[in-house]
């Protein structure tokens, strides 16, 4: 690979990152390609040389901020019990910039291009198995309900924890989901 190639990529990778961290923090149309450029340390001029289209950056953004939950769920494969308290965090919360992609965007999304609901659906189903499979045997053909529920309380106690001023509140909120969860998660599973 040449060196204005290598450089080419390593420049489209760049505004990707940077994307991909304005968009959890501010939505898909909380920020433009202006400031996503300019944050990437380039010209407006320079974005079609790298993406045909606003929305085609907004999939690669995606891919690559859901991609991040992989480290996580390394990290918590052995323990469902700790994932799921580390995502109701107050960390996690406050780190809505390399949050989980699939809490920050979730109402963005929705009302996103199909290519963008298409890599958001591959790694929600992903997150499903993850769970699915931490969830014991015996539950068999429960396993898949239980674990929508189990991700899905995550994601609503982590976006309403955000959401609201009280940070009494938000503390409550991520705890006693978390408490619930686990709890629920420890009767499943004895």
């Amino acid at each position: 690979m040449g060196h204005s190639q290598a450089d080419k990529l390593a420049t489209h990778q760049r505004i990707v990152d940077v994307a991909a961290k304005r968009f959890r923090e501010v939505g898909l149309e909380g920020v433009s390609v202006a400031d996503i450029m300019t944050e990437a340390g380039l010209t407006v001029g320079g974005f079609y040389k790298h993406f045909e289209s606003r929305d085609d950056l907004v999939v690669e953004a995606l891919a690559a901020a859901l991609s991040d939950l992989d480290r996580w769920e390394i990290a918590h494969r052995s323990n469902i019990r700790k994932a799921m308290r580390s995502y109701l965090s107050e960390t996690h919360r406050d780190a809505l910039s390399e949050s989980c992609a699939l809490s920050a965007l979730v109402n963005d999304v929705s009302r996103s291009s199909e290519a963008a609901r298409d890599a958001y659906t591959m790694r929600l189903r992903r997150i499903f198995d993850f769970f699915e499979k931490a969830l014991p045997a015996d539950l068999a053909e429960s396993k898949r309900p239980r674990a929508m529920l189990l991700f899905s309380a995550c994601v609503g106690g982590l976006a309403l924890a955000r959401t609201v001023s009280d940070p009494k509140l938000s503390k409550q909120i991520l705890d006693n989901v978390a408490d619930e969860l686990v709890g629920l998660y420890a009767v499943q599973h004895t």
